[in-house]
């Protein structure tokens, strides 16, 4: 009886542990609140008041797994207007949840709130979120991880810690003034005043060096590096002295492993890395600065630092702090196109892909910067761009203009005449010598709020050419609401004969922020089976000002799995 009963009760606590492994695999739904606050924040010797969320500065990590869901109630106790977008996050069907001002929904004005509701479907890796009206991402930006779901496991070995590093840039001054002060001017933005990993400037600035980030690390391990550009209008190199890097996975989506010494990431995008502990146990920089393609323009020229600390490493927890000066490495020159190029090239889906063919919209658009004559009535103040002008950005000549009174997505739903067009054109109005010396009359462009109409399910490829107007430069274009698949890049004008023959249709990359090579294009492909209105522009937060973005309008399908879901009751009006 005794052996029966025994039996029984082992049978039970199996049941037991099998119902809880099952329910622990139950996709779960994380609250969190985030308030939008001034706090004092003290870099480079000196305080300012700047824009946080919860007070912390960078903003908080949010982890969740594959199939979750967030709702992140958002209350705004600052003085300007904000909202929070989830970078890189599909927004299957919940494009108000998407977050960029006047696109998807009004902003949160002072004093206001709004719950942002999605699931994670189909993602995992490292993305994160960030505010997505006027230059607030300075300082609001946070970590998004997406582990896989409950008993999987990632497609590499596991590592055996994890660390973010967010890299970030800074002004010593209010970023919103700043871009104010262009606005008023017509001129460039001031540059930032240094780079920052986890918010901290590191060792090579003053009164930073307290501060710097330690990431410890043991002899033999191999740990888990998620890396994100947060900076606002900067591409940037990033290395660590004397190690290797293999990277794993971009914009939350698993690569084909490949080994190198130096990465290069714009604005919005992410790289998962391992790193080994195979050298003498001391202290490394980890280091970044900037990677940049604009001729005669002023930048950011300063370096950010972190330090790798081997736990075993001499004096490593000294009370007088360590004696060895960490080992800096090596970082490419400013402007090392080459190595830029050689980095993004060398991504690849782990496995063969579905790469979308017969397509259906064969698109062609140009992108890059432009200057607007001084408008009569304005000042010489006012028109402080090269030769009394004003900068403008635009792609396919067309320079984007936001609406003010209600979002594109509200109207687009709802029909509402008046706000924007559908009418954003499918290639250039002019055919011209992209990368060559171009005729002055195609520098001024024509201002508009249009979008491209596509039809749910429509396969789509875009062709993304950099052009010299102003100056050519490498430009990060993200897209909001999907990932694709970067196919091809290169440099000089788009051959349709030839540079199709460059095509990867077996295992191309799948991003959802592309660098567009200075002088250089890059082809991508998507299907539209995500309905709603998706800004895409370039991540350099200048350029968006300026104008460099268009959105495409994509239709509801067939029913209620086709369509966006009805607007929330909450959705700030304007």
């Amino acid at each position: 009886m005794e052996v029966l009963n025994s039996s029984i009760f082992l049978l039970g606590v199996c049941l037991l542990l099998a119902s809880s492994t099952m329910s622990s695999a139950e996709p779960k739904t994380h609250n969190h609140e985030f308030v939008i606050q001034a706090t004092p924040v003290k870099r480079l010797c000196k305080t300012h008041k700047s824009i946080t969320v919860n007070g912390q500065f960078p903003g908080p990590t949010l982890e969740v797994n594959n199939g979750d869901t967030l709702v992140v109630k958002v209350t705004n106790k600052a003085r300007y207007n904000v909202t929070i977008h989830w970078h890189g996050i599909r927004q299957m069907r919940t494009g108000w949840a998407d977050g960029p001002e006047f696109v998807t929904q009004c902003p949160i004005r002072p004093g206001g709130s709004y719950t942002y509701r999605f699931t994670i479907q189909g993602q995992e890796g490292t993305l994160w979120w960030h505010a997505h009206s006027s230059w607030l991402r300075a300082t609001v930006y946070g970590a998004l991880i997406i582990h896989p779901k409950q008993g999987d496991s990632y497609p590499f070995t596991k590592p055996k810690r994890e660390q973010t590093l967010l890299l970030g840039e800074w002004w010593d001054a209010n970023p919103i003034d700043v871009l104010k002060q262009a606005t008023r001017t017509g001129a460039a933005p001031n540059v930032s005043d240094a780079y920052t990993i986890n918010g901290q400037p590191g060792d090579l600035y003053k009164c930073s060096s307290k501060d710097t980030v330690i990431v410890p690390i043991n002899s033999g391990e191999t740990n888990l590096l998620r890396v994100v550009n947060a900076a606002l209008n900067q591409q940037l190199f990033f290395a660590v002295a004397n190690h290797k890097l293999t990277i794993v996975s971009a914009d939350a989506s698993y690569t084909k492993p490949f080994t190198t010494t130096t990465l290069m990431l714009g604005p919005g995008q992410t790289t998962d890395v391992l790193i080994t502990g195979d050298q003498p146990p001391s202290r490394y920089y980890m280091a970044a600065r900037a990677y940049f393609s604009a001729q005669n323009a002023q930048f950011d020229n300063t370096t950010t630092t972190a330090i790798l600390e081997y736990e075993s490493a001499p004096c490593s927890n000294c009370k007088n702090g360590p004696s060895t000066k960490p080992v800096m490495p090596q970082l490419p020159a400013y402007n090392d196109t080459n190595t830029a190029s050689a980095f993004t090239t060398s991504f690849r889906s782990p496995r063969k892909v579905e790469v979308p063919t017969d397509i259906d919209e064969n698109l062609f658009f140009t992108i890059g910067l432009g200057l607007n004559n001084c408008p009569k009535n304005f000042p010489s103040s006012r028109c402080q761009g090269p030769n009394g002008t004003r900068f403008t950005a635009s792609m396919n000549n067309v320079s984007f203009v936001l609406p003010n009174n209600i979002s594109i997505l509200q109207a687009f739903q709802q029909n509402i005449p008046g706000v924007v067009t559908s009418d954003f054109p499918a290639n250039p109005q002019q055919q011209f010598d992209y990368t060559g010396n171009v005729s002055r009359s195609l520098w001024q462009p024509k201002s508009g709020t249009k979008g491209y109409r596509l039809n749910y399910g429509s396969r789509v490829q875009v062709v993304l050419q950099d052009t010299s107007i102003v100056t050519p430069e490498n430009h990060p274009i993200h897209l909001h609401g999907y990932d694709f698949y970067v196919l091809a890049e290169g440099f000089g004008n788009f051959n349709a004969k030839t540079d199709t023959q460059k095509f990867n249709l077996v295992d191309p990359p799948m991003r959802n922020t592309v660098a567009v090579p200075v002088n250089g294009w890059a082809v991508i492909r998507f299907v539209a089976d995500n309905p709603g209105a998706w800004i895409m522009h370039c991540h350099l937060d200048v350029h968006i000002n300026w104008g460099l973005a268009m959105v495409f309008l994509v239709d509801n399908g067939v029913g209620k799995l086709q369509s966006v879901e009805p607007p929330p009751a909450d959705l700030p009006l304007c």
